[in-house]
């Protein structure tokens, strides 16, 4: 999706940051509305944009998606414009639990629970201190 997003618009001491982009003619399926997975990868793109807002860009790139849980609440058209809200709600000792509220014009659609694992060499790895004191 490059060259279609907004910047994330937040500063690093708030919580959330909105990743925001237009709904794709190829995202949506049969019904009209997004196709179910598409929601994860708005997921992930966020979780990107909050990273490196928080300039832990590399740190996106070392986590794995353990489980997601979205709890779904309104379609998702083309050529609907999709915001999505991260914020990192708790940070364990592998792991984080990152929370998205995807919204169109203010109404939420979805909401995703998920859990990622840091593993920069494909086992969990202590979340470094220097990005734990900034995830939350």
């Amino acid at each position: 999706m490059a060259g279609m997003t907004s910047p994330a618009r937040s500063t690093s001491r708030e919580r959330t940051t909105r990743w925001t982009a237009p709904v794709r003619y190829a995202e949506t399926d049969q019904q009209g509305v997004v196709f179910n997975a598409h929601y994860l990868t708005y997921c992930d793109e966020a979780l990107a944009a909050f990273c490196i807002e928080r300039g832990l860009g590399a740190f996106a790139e070392d986590v794995m998606l353990k489980s997601s849980t979205l709890t779904w609440a309104a379609g998702v058209r083309h050529g609907d414009r999709v915001d999505v809200d991260a914020s990192c709600e708790r940070v364990g000792r592998t792991s984080l639990l990152m929370r998205f509220v995807i919204s169109v014009e203010g109404a939420i659609c979805c909401e995703v629970d998920t859990t990622y694992v840091y593993a920069p060499d494909g086992e969990p790895m202590e979340v470094p201190h220097a990005a734990r004191a900034v995830l939350v």
